[in-house]
Order: C-alpha cells, then structure tokens, then sequence
C-alpha cells in the first residue's frame, strides 16, 4: 500500500475549485462536497462559525420513563393499524434559546448497546449508560444515564492557511470491547482521537515512598516497609486520550470506520481515504485517492465510507454523483479501480436543475449481516443488494413533497443538509431524518413505514407517538401538517438504533430523544 505523503498535503485548497472564492484571513474552509456544485452559482458555502470559549453546560434528564416489553417485531401495530412507539426519555435543556455549541453533531451506540455516545458542535463527547435496573424489570425499559462527560476537540488555527478548524465532532466510532475499559473514535475536521474510557472504584494507600499528600519520600527516610492498602472509594469515570492521529488530511474529514479486525481504521474526507492502524499515529496508508491533477477537472468528492462488517478487505464509498463503489484492498494497494460500481440510472422525467444536488449521497450504512446496504440522498433512501449493481432492490420516498419546492431549499441552503441513516439489529427495519424534527422508519418485510416526530410536546410519561402525515395542498385532515407549514430549521441528521433491542436515539438540534416499542 501507498503511504500518504504528508509533506505535500499543504496549501492544495488554493486551487480547489474555479468558481470557489479566495480563502481570506480568518475564514473557516469551504466544504468541497457543497463546492462541487458551484457550476450551477458562484458562491462559497462557509461552514462553521469564528472560534469561541466553549461554555459549560449539562444535560440533566428528569423525564419519566415509560416501561417497556421487547419483542419480536420492529412495528408493533395497534388496534386501528397504526404502529406505536413511545416516549422513554430527553436528554438536553427544552429552551427556545439553543446554544451553537450544544447542537448535536452525532450519536452512536456502542457494539452491545450499553453505552450511547453523543458529539456535539462544541467539540464535547457525552457518553450515556443503560440503567441495570431498567433491564431486568419487567416489561423492561429503555433508560440511560449520563456516564461520563469530556472535551474531545478544541478549537484550532491553521496559521499557514489562515484557517479555523472548528471543534464540531464529526463522527464517533466505537471499538470492541476487549477489557473493562471502553475505547472510542472521535473526530473532528482534521484530527482523530482514541480515547480510552475506563472506571476506578478502588485506590490505593500506605506507599512506601509517598507520603499521604502525594509527594515522594526519599527512600533513604523510609526506616521500615508496609504494605499498601486497597480501599473502595466513590466510582469515577475517566477519559484519557491514548492515541492522536493527525497531519494526514488536506480536506475534511466526513468519515471514519473501524475495521472488523478491530486493528485498523479507515478515514475519509473529500478527496482521499487513508487506512490506519490503532496502534501507529505518524503514518497511515492512501487507499483512495480522485484529487484531479488538475481541480478545475473536478466533479465529484467523497461524502461517507465504510469498512464492512464481516470482510476486513472490503469497503464502501459513495459520491455525490449519487454513486456507491465497492473496492477490495486484496487487488490492489491503491483502490483506484472499484470491485463493484452501484448507480440507479437517472429518470429522464424527474430530471431538473436540482437533479446533481438531491442525487448526491449523503450516508452509507452496511447491514449487519454484510449483504445489504443502505443508501440516503436527498430525497430518498435506497436498499441495494451487494450481489446487484444495477438498481436498488427498494427504494423508499423520505419527504417526496418536498420535491415542489426544491427552489426554495436551494436558496435557503438546505438542498445540501445531510441526513445519515441507519439499520436496526436484525436488517428489518431502516430509519433516517427529515424536517420539521419529523423522522421516518420503513419495514422492510411487511413494507410499512411512519413517520413520527421528536417534539417537546410528547416529552410525558407514557406518550404514545402518533404518526405524522404531510399534506400537498387543498383541505388538510386534523393530524395532518401542510407541508407549507414544515419548520426547516427543526431536522433530524442523526439517528442511531440500538443493535439488539427496539431502542431508538434521535438528535433534535441540542436534544436527545430516546424512544423504544410498545405493546
């Protein structure tokens, strides 16, 4: 394999793109994915905002809980047809006022569910714990309690670019357990962290060469030995970062995926995927690269990659040319020439302004079983099948009535939002995001779908969600919303399924929602 130069990772955004504007001094760095398409407007999507203190918060939840049963299926019909889920908890202050910092960047859950990982915009990583109690009573519940709270990322200043890297975590990306300590990956823009999560319950005392205020004694003073002493004390979480990966993207970093063997990693930002192992930070491997020799030639970027879960070789990664690659690292060290290629031709009918845009591919997710992927753009989300190229053996519309008014989105910026998605334990069931802190779920066996709503208003005790339905135009039914009346700057980007059980975590702005099933 390639190893990446990092001698001549420097100043390569200078000549980005030609309809890009010049970088000025103090100026955060355009996202290349959003630039791709400034053939259709002469404009840079600056993202981010200046670097500030970053202010202390908490995220208290006294919301009741409300008990739970698991079952067999994912949707669990009710009397008249409809599929419930119910309000378990929020995590997160209810105000209207909502701090930059604390808009909810990401959320992961962890290899067995016990532990649910939220990064925010102010570069913080909050962890939460399953409560023990809520698993063993009868019909169990979906209870999680902060466990353990730390800075991940700091603001930073590139002083040869004159550019602010922001502290916004990306992605967090948990490893296998393989002693009572817990490790994960966060990342921001351009550098990535291992950290390592682990409790002490117990200390130690009656050193010999340290006295009880922690200073060291000169072993010539100690007259007579003693042995140290192990007393409990009150349980402490602690986070420490073991390992700092950086120096090895140019453009900004949209992805990371641990490898099943559990020792290397991968990395990817819009131009490049570079392969990591856990153990070596000043060097990785280069086993994408689609930088143009010349960038006014370019036209398409990376937007999300990922490791599959059974075969250490494969991976996957989309564009936004709406295209999805599959490459295996046994062919050749530098994946140029992808295995498998996966592209749904374009319908001449549906084919606009906006077609490159909403064709773009915003999250790859890979089943858990290894055949199946999950694909989101703007519009839809596509199930492809890995033995098939050609098509998606399903397509599901997301917010189809939103296509009408794709001007609109276009000029307010939210054509280039990107909802992830994902897949429950047992491949049944997808879910992903939409506006107005509307979220969609789709059966796959029995092709049901809903769509329900994190809201402040179902944040009670026993609140069944009610589903959500969208209206065109005309006369709107009573639980009907018109889609005139959608509040884009509410949208669910992130949302996470728990690998075993039907718990669910949806990001809504700086909240955290968890909702599970009913019966």
């Amino acid at each position: 394999m390639r190893q990446s130069g990092f001698g001549k990772l420097g100043g390569l955004l200078n000549t980005a793109v030609a309809a890009t504007k010049k970088t000025t001094p103090g100026k955060k760095q355009p996202r290349l994915e959003e630039n791709t398409h400034m053939k259709y407007h002469e404009r840079t999507i600056l993202n981010g905002k200046p670097g500030h203190e970053t202010p202390k918060r908490s995220r208290i939840s006294n919301s009741p809980l409300v008990n739970r049963v698991m079952a067999g299926g994912v949707f669990l019909p009710a009397g008249n047809g409809d599929i419930q889920w119910c309000f378990s908890q929020v995590k997160g202050t209810l105000d209207d006022d909502v701090t930059e910092a604390d808009i909810i960047s990401c959320v992961e859950f962890n290899h067995d569910g016990e532990l649910l990982a939220t990064g925010d915009k102010g570069g913080r990583v909050v962890i939460f714990q399953r409560d023990p109690i809520s698993k063993t009573v009868l019909p169990r519940r979906g209870e999680y309690n902060v466990y353990s709270t730390f800075q991940s990322h700091e603001p930073e200043f590139d002083y040869l670019k004159s550019l602010e890297i922001e502290e916004k975590i990306n992605k967090i990306r948990w490893l296998k357990r393989r002693n009572p300590a817990h490790f994960l990956l966060s990342t921001n823009d351009k550098t990535i962290k291992l950290w390592k999560v682990s409790e002490r319950d117990k200390k130690v005392e009656g050193y010999n060469t340290r006295s009880e205020n922690g200073s060291l004694v000169d072993p010539v003073n100690v007259s007579s030995l003693r042995v140290p002493i192990i007393k409990p004390m009150e349980l402490m979480v602690e986070a420490s970062p073991r390992r700092i990966f950086a120096n090895a993207h140019t453009y900004h970093i949209n992805s990371i995926s641990v490898n099943s063997d559990q020792e290397t990693y991968l990395s990817a930002d819009d131009l490049r995927i570079n392969l990591w192992h856990l153990e070596i930070t000043d060097q990785s491997f280069n086993i994408v690269d689609i930088k143009p020799t010349n960038m006014e030639e370019l036209t398409e970027v990376i937007t999300a990659a990922e490791f599959h879960p059974v075969e250490c070789n494969l991976f996957v990664y989309s564009s936004s040319k709406g295209t999805i690659r599959l490459c295996d690292m046994r062919a050749a060290a530098l994946c140029d020439r992808h295995a498998k290629l996966f592209e749904e031709p374009e319908d001449p009918t549906n084919r606009s302004f906006f077609s490159e845009i909403i064709s773009s591919i915003s999250d790859v997710k890979l089943s858990n079983n290894g055949r199946y992927m999950i694909s989101r753009d703007y519009l839809s989300l596509k199930v492809w099948d890995l033995h098939m190229e050609t098509k998606p053996i399903e397509t599901y519309p997301v917010h189809e009535y939103l296509r009408a008014k794709l001007c609109s989105l276009y000029e307010n910026d939210c054509i280039f939002d990107k909802f992830e998605c994902c897949w429950n334990g047992n491949d049944t069931a997808i879910m992903t995001g939409s506006y107005n802190n509307f979220f969609r779920m789709f059966d796959r066996t029995t092709r049901r779908e809903v769509t329900l709503e994190a809201s402040r208003d179902i944040a009670k005790p026993k609140t069944v969600l009610k589903p959500r339905k969208v209206c065109l135009q005309g006369k709107r039914k009573k639980d009907e919303i018109s889609v005139d009346c959608l509040d884009f700057n509410k949208k669910i980007l992130h949302t996470a399924w728990h690998p075993t059980e039907n718990i669910i975590a949806v990001a809504a702005t700086n909240n955290l929602f968890l909702f599970q099933d009913k019966f």
